[in-house]
């Protein structure tokens, strides 16, 4: 199969050719390796590829045959190096299959690769010094956002059409918005973290995907949802595939509108202007919307200052463990300055202090689920400002401590991480894109705990309204004839 031709199928679509017999899983994987050739030199999303042993029964799933990429963290490949873009980790392979491998395998995907994360998928921009930086496929001096940014530029760019990802502050909707994908936060307990460990964050971060289409994120979660033994949370699982819900018509949903973020930070005027146009749209497809207020349950220096405490904590036992396991010192020849600040804090964070941050998240969970009462849906901005050139978020973090760095994270991207702390689904669409530039502009949506149909439903429904998929952006694998 040609490339010119592979970029053109959704996942579901390409797994349907390989039931169907009229394309072989080898020459898929061939094509999309060929795409990796093609355009990764540019963007960087791809931190390694390898020859793959796995030999999917056609149509046994409605993903077998189809490529796919894993991000460099949180999930385990047997055999493979898992190098959670640090320095610190550098050369670690893994001796077993995390559960979530073992359902990527079992739904018939053909893992040939990891994709690049800021180190510790602690940043929101994929720019790790192990690894270099990740650009956008739309702009090449703009970052690809993070930390699944690895996963969304090669998304964007035609590598493959579904990638997975990561979300512990918005790491998939992040770069979802910046590479004009799609991208779901599923419900926390939605999809298994274990064996080895039971969640990641205090329960904020969780696994999901970046796509092209909202069919493929869907029937993607279809194949990985639901716990594993030991879990410690669980999501009562839906009454029907989420595949179908994409399909299904939403009903008129009450949805209220934050177009300022809590904190003050102000959403620019590319941004407001996507919103309106979203908010229009939305109004035309017969939604009842409405400007609401939002109560966070916590004042935003109290959410910001328990979160760095979270996740400082949570960094700084991974810290010690690599470093242990490898015989490698703490310090900046082996971590970069944000990294190494936020374990220096961690350190500091007291068990009395750690409970009370665990409070303000209940706090939160409690006030956006009295929201979710009242409404069906919570829409705003993914970010308040177009994508960022590259660097900007990395700017002058030897300056910064471990509180600081979150700051600037919140700063960044106020809008994502309230929904981490509630274990609530969220994604972002890509409705618009900005008439200046043609930039992509995503559209956080979110829902109560584990309605993620409600978000499928809607989310089809803008698709078929405001189709994205013949936005292609500057790096795309299918303008290679050759290829």
């Amino acid at each position: 199969m040609k490339v010119s031709d592979y970029v053109s199928f959704d996942a579901v679509g390409l797994a349907e050719l390989v039931a169907k017999g009229e394309v072989l899983p080898a020459e898929l994987e061939a094509a999309a390796r060929e795409a990796v050739q093609a355009v990764d030199p540019r963007i960087n999303a791809v931190v390694e590829t390898w020859q793959t042993d796995d030999e999917p029964v056609p149509g046994s799933t409605p993903l077998a045959g189809v490529p796919f990429l894993i991000k460099d963290i949180a999930v385990a490949m047997a055999g493979r190096r898992m190098e959670l873009g640090s320095r610190l980790a550098a050369g670690n392979v893994v001796g077993a299959d995390s559960s979530l491998m073992q359902r990527f395998r079992r739904a018939g995907l053909v893992t040939f690769g990891r994709t690049a994360t800021p180190e510790m998928a602690y940043g929101i921009s994929t720019e790790s010094a192990l690894y270099g930086a990740t650009r956008n496929p739309w702009d090449l001096e703009r970052s690809a956002g993070g930390s699944s940014g690895g996963a969304a530029a090669a998304v964007a760019a035609g590598v493959l059409p579904v990638a997975h990802g990561t979300d512990a502050a918005g790491s998939l909707r992040i770069p979802a918005a910046y590479n004009g994908l799609f991208g779901i936060k599923p419900t926390r307990g939605r999809v298994s973290m274990g064996p080895d460990v039971d969640e990641v964050f205090n329960g904020l971060a969780v696994h999901g995907s970046v796509s092209r289409t909202v069919r493929d994120s869907a029937v993607l979660l279809d194949q990985i949802r639901g716990p594993e033994s030991g879990d410690p949370y669980f999501a009562q699982q839906p009454s029907r595939p989420y595949a179908e819900e994409v399909t299904r018509h939403p009903g008129s949903l009450r949805i209220g509108v934050l177009a300022q973020a809590w904190g003050g930070r102000r959403t620019t005027a590319p941004v407001t202007d996507a919103l309106s146009r979203t908010v229009r749209l939305l109004e035309f497809l017969g939604h009842q919307v409405k400007e609401v207020e939002v109560d966070l349950g916590a004042d935003w220096e109290e959410f910001v200052l328990a979160n760095a405490r979270l996740m400082t904590v949570n960094l700084t036992t991974l810290v010690d463990g690599l470093a242990a396991a490898f015989g490698r010192p703490i310090d900046s020849s082996t971590l970069e300055p944000a990294t190494l600040a936020g374990y220096h804090y961690g350190q500091r964070v007291g068990g009395a202090q750690f409970h009370t941050a665990l409070a303000m998240r209940n706090r939160v969970a409690r006030s956006l689920a009295r929201y979710f009462d009242e409404y069906d849906i919570l829409l705003t901005p993914t970010l308040p400002e177009l994508p960022v050139s590259l660097g900007t978020h990395t700017e002058g973090a030897e300056t910064l401590d471990g509180l600081g760095w979150i700051e600037r994270i919140n700063d960044l991207s106020p809008f994502t991480m309230p929904f981490n702390v509630a274990g609530t689904p969220a994604m972002s669409v890509p409705v618009t894109a900005d008439a200046g530039t043609g930039l992509p502009v995503g559209m956080q949506f979110a829902a109560g705990y584990g309605l993620e149909g409600r978000l499928f439903r809607l989310a089809g429904q803008l698709e078929q309204a405001s189709p994205w998929s013949g936005r292609i952006p500057t790096v795309w694998a299918g303008n290679h004839p050759a290829r």
